[in-house]
């Protein structure tokens, strides 16, 4: 089984990988070397692992760019995007002296005919297979996808972008291959903004290339919708979530604890260095993510480890370590600031008592020998907690904390229509979900897109603000996520077959603590799958706002820690916005 088959959109992406390419290789009885680019390596690496693609008869992996020695006596697939820098390399294998005997080649997407025209005129007799598989996605989690291109948030934001519709194009592609893997034709809906025109465009461009996608699949039919539902928002809907401290494990773990490519560092009682990955191979990671930190103890992870006895003393040292990790960091700094932040997102204290004069709530944090990364945290969820503050104001704040030269960090967001400078202190915030159940003091905020993820299956949102770019199917009725007729055969999540799905984008990015909420709408609503997704990879947090202060970067990018699709940007990536 492939790395991550058990869970979700990784184990979907394996199958379909298996039923397209590697079905049609299996025939000949021959070892095959399989040769990637940038993106489908990142795709491949996500869903399976070496032993599994050795499992079907592949030897050799090799990256398109890099120089190759000739097998001249092997057959060779060819995973690759839909570039004129992907068929280059192609074209160049095969152009003067075959490296391999022969080809086979898959596109993530639509080739455009030139690039398929140039292949044929230099390569056509050592093609086999040409193919077109419709999966241009990254599935980072059992329930959560990107797109992986960081600077999409840049080409979508900036001012000075060149490239929007182009960029916006390719995301309504990227969305379209992931309704085809999961095989859904869903209804598109869109949260409709007064200053900002992103969700309607990318909700338009989705249903069109939609319609295309399956006229072009079955030609003269009318494919039918299926019980599924797209919703598209914008990083400004709730600018809250990813400036808190969150305190549950995945969220607090990447805000606070230098973690890169998933791989976590830390020393042994030995003091040698030792490297853990938290994704989804290691189940007790799957188990602890989403849980609050004040339950992550020796006895509670004893117990589970009790409960799955596969999991090896390793994983529970790495776990030990990470949570004291961010403990630690808690104690240091956060557990002061966390009480304020609550204050200022949620409008009043644990008492429920309403604040009144945010300034206060504020100053003290302002006034502690807190970091500057931290500060800023504040001043802007001060700014959020009134829908904006006056020039004045700003400038004040602005000054306090020392970032005069940097102060577009804070004025950008007005760049994803957050309200920024307002003529008045006071402004009506829209209302929310009452959540009666108990919470820890220190985490009171619910995510905004939580809200919508249940109204959207409980068929309560208002059509004013969240019209229908088409239709959605008729299960979306109003009594629940799906009606009573669509019976579950069984309970795990990712087996589902029968049930809805709602699949929620982001535009501009989204954090862990929405990540979470995916995973706890669909464990709460049994007949309906949340999937949730976002423009790059992986989600983001706050950690980084100092190394984008200190480098006075030039693009405004919330996501990125590595380079992606349409991008050779490789900087660590700051997450709120900076300059543009």
């Amino acid at each position: 089984m492939a790395s991550g088959s058990e869970h979700g959109l990784k184990r979907i992406v394996w199958q379909k990988l298996k039923d397209t390419i590697i079905a049609d290789c299996r025939k000949a009885d021959i070892w095959k070397i399989l040769i990637l680019d940038p993106f489908t390596t990142k795709l491949v690496s996500s869903c399976c692992k070496m032993s599994d693609l050795m499992a079907e008869g592949i030897t050799i992996v090799e990256d398109l760019y890099k120089s190759r020695e000739p097998v001249p006596e092997m057959k060779a697939i060819y995973f690759m995007s839909p570039t004129s820098k992907c068929v280059d390399a192609f074209i160049a294998d095969f152009k003067l002296k075959p490296k391999y005997k022969a080809a086979y080649v898959y596109f993530t997407d639509y080739c455009p005919d030139d690039l398929f025209n140039n292949m044929k005129l230099y390569c056509a007799k050592y093609i086999r297979v040409v193919k077109e598989i419709n999966l241009s996605f990254l599935p980072y989690e059992a329930q959560v996808f990107t797109c992986d291109n960081p600077g999409a948030f840049r080409s979508i934001y900036s001012p000075h972008s060149q490239d929007k519709r182009r960029t916006l194009e390719t995301m309504a592609d990227q969305i379209v291959t992931l309704c085809a893997t999961l095989g859904e034709y869903p209804g598109v809906r869109y949260k409709k903004e007064s200053n900002m025109e992103n969700t309607k465009a990318l909700a338009e461009l989705v249903d069109n290339k939609l319609s295309a996608h399956y006229e072009l699949d079955e030609p003269g039919k009318k494919k039918e919708k299926t019980q599924a539902q797209v919703l598209i928002v914008e990083r400004g809907f709730d600018p809250v979530s990813p400036i808190l401290h969150e305190l549950t494990y995945q969220a607090m773990a990447y805000d606070l604890i230098d973690i890169q490519n998933e791989t976590y560092k830390y020393k042994s009682k030995d003091g040698s260095e030792k490297e853990a990955l938290l994704n989804e191979d290691d189940m007790l990671w799957v188990k602890l993510r989403h849980r609050h930190i004040a339950e992550i103890t020796i006895s509670g992870l004893s117990q589970l480890m009790k409960k799955m006895p596969t999991f090896r003393k390793q994983m529970k040292t790495v776990h030990l370590h990470l949570a004291e990790d961010c403990m630690n960091q808690y104690q240091k700094s956060v557990e002061k600031l966390c009480k304020a932040e609550q204050d200022l997102a949620v409008g009043s204290d644990v008492e429920g008592v309403k604040v009144k004069d945010p300034m206060r709530t504020l100053l003290p944090v302002l006034l502690h020998n807190h970091s500057t990364h931290d500060k800023i945290r504040a001043v802007l969820l001060y700014i959020f907690s009134l829908s904006g503050t006056t020039e004045e104001n700003l400038n004040k704040l602005i000054q306090n904390v020392k970032i005069e030269h940097e102060r577009e960090f804070i004025l950008n967001w007005k760049e994803l229509g957050v309200n920024i400078i307002s003529p008045s202190l006071f402004s009506r915030k829209p209302s929310r979900r009452e959540r009666p159940e108990e919470t820890y003091n220190l985490s009171r905020w619910t995510p905004v897109i939580k809200d919508v993820m249940e109204d959207a299956v409980e068929n309560k949102l208002d059509t004013k603000e969240w019209p229908h770019q088409s239709e959605c199917p008729a299960a979306w009725n109003g009594s629940g996520a799906v009606s009573a007729r669509q019976k579950q055969k069984t309970s795990t999540l990712d087996d589902r077959r029968g049930g809805a799905r709602l699949i929620v984008f982001v535009i501009g990015g989204m954090c862990y603590s929405e990540t979470r909420c995916a995973y706890q709408v669909s464990q709460a609503v049994k007949s309906c799958q949340v999937i949730i997704g976002e423009q790059s990879t992986p989600p983001f947090q706050c950690q980084d706002v100092l190394k984008w202060i200190q480098k006075k970067a030039t693009s405004l990018s919330l996501c990125s820690k590595t380079g992606g699709r349409g991008s050779s940007d490789n900087t660590t990536g700051g997450r709120p916005p900076v300059a543009l």
